[in-house]
């Protein structure tokens, strides 16, 4: 699929007020540059607090072990670096939303009032999601990944020192990649609103989309060890489920509004 099909989207159905393949260019750019700041004035606040930050994202390693808590930094500029990658990170969270209307204003300008009235509650139950998916993965799932490699170390005989930016890279690549797990109902309903899958495919197909998702979450998993792919696979898996019935009740209620309309 070219750039030219993922433009159709944007079109109003009459033709003639389509608009040439250059001015999505353009639009697109804007919307890049409106993105990218927004993005670049979040991390400059997050960064601001990066000792918040730190304290935070240390929190479920001196759950397990106050001593651990002591990480080992063995660049010369791992303060800096770190700190602009949980900047990053966090600066993603925050303006998660702002993110999601500047995308959605680009590839949907063309919606009913009613489709627009209903784009920010779509916005906030999205960013719900994500950050569900994010507290989920770090109250959950982190300290319980931790601990295992924590007593597995142990068990080798090794003494479990680690650096702070192998913990960091784990932590903030584990939280976000969970975060945007969490967006699969979003993604499948946006599908099934353009008439790109149904019910019955999803059910269809559900065998491969349960193997895609665990390829998948090899993929994002910040370790290839079992556990950590499994942990992420599975919640992926359940959401897909829900939408397989979300998908199912919102069919059942357009062809009931259907039939209401050819009796009315």
């Amino acid at each position: 699929m070219g750039l030219r099909d993922v433009f159709k989207f944007r079109n109003l159905p009459e033709s003639e007020t389509s608009k040439p393949f250059l001015e999505h260019l353009e639009d697109l750019r804007w919307t890049l540059v409106k993105m990218a700041i927004t993005l670049l004035v979040a991390m400059v606040l997050c960064f601001a607090f990066r000792s918040v930050l730190v304290q935070i994202t240390q929190r479920p390693l001196h759950d397990i072990d106050p001593s651990v808590g002591a990480l080992r930094a063995l660049a010369i500029t791992d303060s800096f670096t770190i700190s602009f990658r949980l900047a990053f990170y966090a600066g993603i969270v925050i303006s998660f939303p702002l993110l999601l209307f500047f995308l959605a204003e680009f590839v949907l300008p063309a919606l009913t009032a009613v489709e627009k009235r209903l784009l920010l509650p779509a916005i906030l139950v999205s960013f719900a999601l994500f950050l569900t998916g994010v507290l989920t993965a770090y109250y959950w799932l982190l300290p319980k990944t931790i601990l295992f490699f924590f007593r597995d170390t142990q068990s080798l005989g090794w003494t479990p020192t680690w650096t702070v930016q192998e913990y960091y890279s784990f932590v903030t690549r584990f939280t976000i990649a969970f975060g945007l797990a969490f967006e699969l109902p979003v993604a499948v309903l946006a599908l099934v609103r353009f008439g790109l899958i149904t019910y019955e495919f999803m059910a269809r197909t559900r065998p491969y989309a349960i193997v895609l998702m665990f390829i998948f979450a090899t993929i994002i998993s910040p370790t290839p060890d079992v556990l950590t792919m499994i942990a992420m696979a599975l919640p992926m898996c359940l959401l897909y489920e829900s939408c397989i019935w979300i998908t199912w009740f919102v069919r059942r209620k357009q062809r009931r509004a259907a039939i209401d309309q050819r009796h009315g």
